[in-house]
């Protein structure tokens, strides 16, 4: 099937799997013996990306997005508050409204769903994640500045039948989940998927008076359909998310103010609604002519209150885009588009985008892959704007891969949503008048597959650079009393190195070690200093075994999180610096025909953030910040669950 055909199923970066990496299968006499294949793999592109597979996820719990990185080296996910539960991803040393989240090739997840958006996406409904680092394809759009990360959810022409995943945990977490598809006729299928979860608990472990961890209740529903013909691929679908998030005080632990005779809580309501659908018109297969039409719509509606402090919005998105794709020779291939974006939040806060591109790619035999495009938008905001990006693959033999990269991002700001959580501080949050953020990066890296012991090593190694031109700013530094969100005034980038090694030790068992450095700066009130709340370095260990009968299977991970620089201090309420510590997570997997079992631990080590929340005593001052979180917000937790494959009812 031809590109863009294929972009209704898979992600841009396409389904090629870097060489050496694929399933090795021998036949002696009527005995297959089939070696294990990784669950990461390094994607064949131009672009540097890799494949986490379902496999990967069922290496841990998993229940969410947020939850889905526990064994990737690359990617981060943090608290951004110890009140709300918000989320984000850190890719590159940069938190995640750089990195461009999509949904099958669509973009999603923008403005005010940003916060609390990773987990909006359940982890049993996930098939694969597709994360890539650098700039990547402007068929997507301009906003990537780090990467992306394209979920693919589960698809209606799978096995026909019906799956539950059912889970719980030590901190008072159930979930239920569930998908069903059906095949109409051998070309129309339609998929169900369903999902529930509650936090009922009411931990307060460190007896600072505010729960450790929201009270989270949400349901999750999505209906699916694909149609495949000859020449005409359709997908469609709805989606619905209710979520209500509960927080703050349990009790008082200081007398109560004349002014404020309640206690301090927090809570966010959010109804979400999507559709989207996607048709395919395959011309000439022979030379892979093909022409797209694919778009989405969203609304999603938020009411928080953080104390005395609300915050309501009503964000309305559409996006709209039409590609034509086609190979001249099996070296030459062209793709073009337009597409249109819209976003309406407040009649303040809005914007709409019209945009063209064109792509260049050449392909001689996998061994050299460059691949070159350009996009002009224009924005209702801020005009007319170019984005061009360069990637390039080199693969002289079977044992080396060779990847370069250069590309400009862009990326308009809507501070107030994306950081609505900013609200539960007792700072006041101010916010100037923002310009489009823009920010060119660089990017080298290279792998190795090397024949050892009648097995591979993979070694991976890159660098990668990020430069603002400008940028939206949270300062905390400037003004003690404040939190403003202002334009960059002077230099800010990103360093990142990483290095990584996975080596098949025996059969079934997987090792993975990594180490990645971040060098992170920007600038506060006119002085050059570390990002604030930024490891500068991670290691990483992990391994994985199965029992040759696939009946068992075992996993553990070991993070070392390095120290970093914390905001400066409000009359010594914290520490200039925070310092490093170490996470462990482990769970055990017992197969059977059509079910399993696992039972798991995170943070074994009982690590945790001694003051997650600043002058917890006193909620209703101005010191009062539950915002400088950089490390775990609850110690150890324990969980437990099943799979089942009902198969066909």
């Amino acid at each position: 099937m031809t590109c863009i055909a294929m972009m209704l199923t898979l992600s841009a970066l396409g389904q090629d799997i870097d060489s050496l990496e694929v399933d090795k299968e021998a036949s002696l006499q009527n005995v297959t013996i089939t070696s294990r294949r990784s669950g990461t793999r390094r994607m064949g592109g131009a672009v540097n990306g890799v494949l986490i597979s379902r496999e990967e996820l069922f290496k841990a719990a998993c229940c969410n997005l947020g939850e889905s990185f526990t064994t990737n080296p690359s990617v981060d996910v943090n608290y951004s508050d110890a009140a709300t539960g918000a989320k984000q991803i850190k890719l590159l040393g940069l938190s995640g409204t750089y990195v461009q989240m999509l949904t099958e090739n669509l973009p999603n997840f923008r403005g005010a769903a940003a916060p609390y958006a990773l987990d909006y996406v359940p982890g049993p409904w996930m098939n694969s994640i597709q994360v890539s680092k650098g700039s990547s394809s402007v068929r997507n759009g301009y906003e990537s500045i780090t990467g992306q990360i394209d979920i693919e959810y589960l698809k209606p022409d799978n096995d026909e039948g019906v799956t539950v995943n059912l889970y719980g945990n030590s901190m008072s977490r159930v979930e239920a989940n569930a998908d069903a598809n059906i095949h109409l006729d051998d070309k129309l299928s339609t998929e169900v998927l369903l999902h529930y979860q509650d936090d009922f608990g009411h931990h307060d472990v460190n007896d600072d008076g505010f729960l450790d961890q929201p009270n989270v209740r949400q349901w999750n529903l999505q209906n699916r359909w694909k149609y495949k013909a000859d020449s005409y691929m359709f997908h469609g679908g709805i989606s619905l998310v209710k979520e209500n998030r509960e927080g703050g005080q349990t009790e008082h632990n200081s007398p109560l103010s004349t002014l404020h005779s309640q206690l301090f809580k927090i809570g966010v309501e959010t109804d979400r609604y999507e559709g989207y659908m996607k048709h395919a018109f395959i011309l000439n297969p022979e030379h892979g002519t093909n022409i797209a039409v694919m778009g989405n719509a969203s609304m999603h509606l938020l009411d928080a209150n953080y104390g005395d402090k609300y915050y309501s919005v009503n964000q309305k998105n559409a996006y709209a885009q039409l590609l034509f794709e086609t190979n001249f020779t099996k070296e030459h291939n062209l793709s073009v588009g337009l597409s249109l974006n819209h976003d309406y939040l407040t009649k303040d806060d809005k914007e709409t985008t019209s945009g063209a591109y064109a792509q260049y790619t050449y392909n001689l035999n996998d061994k050299v892959v460059a691949m070159a495009g350009v996009r002009a938008d224009h924005s209702s905001r801020y005009g007319t704007f170019v984005t061009p990006r360069f990637h390039l693959k080199l693969m002289p033999n079977e044992v080396v891969n060779l990847r370069l990269s250069a590309g400009k991002g862009y990326r308009t700001v809507h501070a107030l949503a994306e950081n609505n959580n900013l609200l539960a501080s007792g700072r006041q949050l101010v916010i100037d008048d923002l310009e489009q953020e823009q920010a060119w990066n660089y990017g080298i890296s290279s792998s190795f597959y090397i024949p050892l012991f009648g097995k591979t090593l993979k070694l991976n190694a890159e660098y990668y650079h990020t430069h603002f031109s400008q940028q939206a700013v949270i300062d905390y530094d400037s003004n003690p009393s404040l939190i403003r969100i202002t334009n960059l005034d002077g230099k800010s980038y990103s360093n990142t190195v990483q290095v990584d090694a996975t080596y098949p030790v025996v059969n079934g068992l997987e090792l993975t070690a990594a180490w990645r450095w971040n060098d992170v700066k920007c600038t506060y009130g006119g002085q050059l200093m570390e990002k604030p709340l930024t490891s500068r370095y991670k290691g990483l260990v992990t391994a994985s075994y199965k029992t040759p009968l696939g009946l068992w299977q075992f996993d553990a991970t070991l993070q070392l999180n390095g120290g970093g620089r914390m905001p400066t201090p409000i009359n010594g309420l914290w520490d200039e610096r925070f310092h490093a510590y170490e996470q462990v997570s482990a769970q055990i997997t017992r197969w059977f025909r059509h079910f399993s079992v696992y039972i798991g631990g995170e943070n074994l080590t009982g690590f945790r953030q001694k003051q997650t929340i600043i002058n917890a005593a006193d909620p209703w001052s101005s010191t009062f910040d539950p915002t400088m979180v950089w490390g775990p917000v609850h110690g150890a937790m324990f969980y437990a669950g099943v799979r089942i494959n009902f198969g066909r009812l």
